[in-house]
């Protein structure tokens, strides 16, 4: 058996020669081989004495297109929850020096999401856009990173933004403060309806870029329907979007309270041909497209077991990801090419250890890439600061990122592939 895989800990390689005899990958040949690239140890990016992480949600590309700088949040809170008096500084990390270089303050963001920034397709090496509270509303600007000009302020903030940088979907942040606290912002800088269980009038928004204008898209009504009861008392909402490679298709989860039933949605671009993702029952949690027709969710494969589960848009080729070794809920994303799947964990319940995983698709091997403890304390006591690992590719699929809380302070991390 030939074997090349390079790593910082040998417990490490036998592990993986144990996992790739386990999946008995085959070649051409009928030997067992399964190849992985040059895994760095992970080294940080950022320090203190301030917290810092990635400024977007995992999956979202926080590099500029020649992968010198990152998008990074640093604050001074640590154990709570921000709510709309406390700014954040968005800036750069400068992966040439590790210097954070500010760019400006933010008061719409969140430990799991930061303000959602993300460069433009438009200008991948100099603009971002990003959410912000600005005079009692909630908006996205639009900055150049190297004058620091805010260009253009959007009406609407952002959940995702098309490829191509022309466009992005809005939803209702405070409809979330209320419904997933630590996905919203405070403030109210939007109208949260709380009063109407689905309104008819607030959903996906697709927000042009260049002009500023907004169109609902599909309105938490248009679900409901297809969507588990929900009792007098609850209201569904929306939450976690995101656009096909191509743009074509947008993804989302349907949600409501108390009981947080999901449904996972995609439709076209233009709105039509609006489709549930899964069987009743099978929920949706974490997801990445693959292509602009396969997309990977996590969900209840069969209604009864957590699964990494891909499968072919407006087809029932649902398949679990992993021969078992990735059965859980993880936050798995694709590299560029889709050669790769990185994911990870949640804490452990004894050791509060988090793992990051990489599979290799075409043989679905699995490489561990490290273990992280994350302290109790950012969650203990009604706290609620939890630091998930929230992988992330850069543009050429030579690193990953994410977000640590593993030496008692939240940085931001990469780790380097070859």
């Amino acid at each position: 058996m030939k074997l090349r895989v390079t790593f910082f800990k040998s417990s490490v390689i036998i592990l993986s020669v144990f996992v790739f005899m386990q999946l008995g990958c085959k070649t051409n040949s009928n030997k067992l081989v399964s190849e992985f690239p040059i895994v760095s140890k992970p080294m940080a990016i950022t320090s203190g004495p301030n917290e810092h992480f990635f400024a977007s949600y995992y999956g979202i590309n926080s590099w500029s297109a020649d992968q010198r700088y990152v998008t990074v949040l640093q604050t001074p809170i640590k154990y709570r929850l921000p709510n709309e008096k406390d700014a954040a500084t968005l800036g750069l990390v400068d992966l040439e020096t590790n210097e954070f270089i500010p760019l400006a303050e933010t008061r719409a963001w969140n430990f799991q999401q930061g303000c959602m920034a993300h460069w433009l397709g438009t200008y991948p090496n100099s603009r971002i856009i990003y959410n912000d509270f600005v005079d009692g509303k909630f908006v996205s600007i639009i900055m150049d990173v190297h004058t620091k000009e805010k260009i253009k302020t959007i009406p609407y903030p952002v959940a995702a933004v098309s490829p191509n940088g022309k466009e992005a979907i809005s939803i209702n942040f405070s409809r979330l403060r209320t419904t997933r606290e630590s996905y919203g912002y405070g403030g109210g800088g939007q109208d949260a309806r709380l009063s109407v269980q689905f309104p008819k009038d607030d959903g996906l928004f697709l927000v042009d870029l260049e002009t500023g204008n907004a169109e609902l898209l599909i309105s938490i009504y248009d679900v409901k329907e297809q969507v588990p009861v929900v009792p007098e008392e609850g209201i569904g909402y929306f939450n976690h979007v995101l656009f096909s490679r191509e743009g074509g298709k947008i993804f989302w989860l349907s949600r409501a309270i108390p009981v947080r039933n999901t449904t996972s949605f995609i439709v076209n671009r233009d709105g039509e041909n609006l489709q549930r993702c899964f069987p009743d029952g099978w929920g949706g949690s974490h997801f990445d497209w693959l292509t602009e027709d396969e997309l990977m969710i996590t969900g209840e494969f069969d209604a009864k077991d957590k699964a990494h589960i891909l499968f072919t848009i407006g087809q029932k080729n649902y398949y679990r990801l992993g021969n078992g070794l990735l059965d859980y809920d993880g936050h798995g994303t694709f590299s560029p090419d889709g050669k790769w799947m990185v994911t990870d964990t949640y804490p452990t319940r004894i050791s509060k250890e988090q793992k990051l995983y990489l599979m290799n698709m075409e043989t679905e091997a699995v490489l561990p890439m490290g273990r992280y403890v994350h302290p109790a304390v950012f969650k203990d006591n009604g706290k609620d600061a939890q630091c998930d690992l929230h992988p992330r590719w850069s543009p050429n699929g030579d690193m990953i990122g994410f977000n640590s809380v593993t030496t008692g302070e939240r940085q931001a991390y990469i780790i380097k592939l070859k």
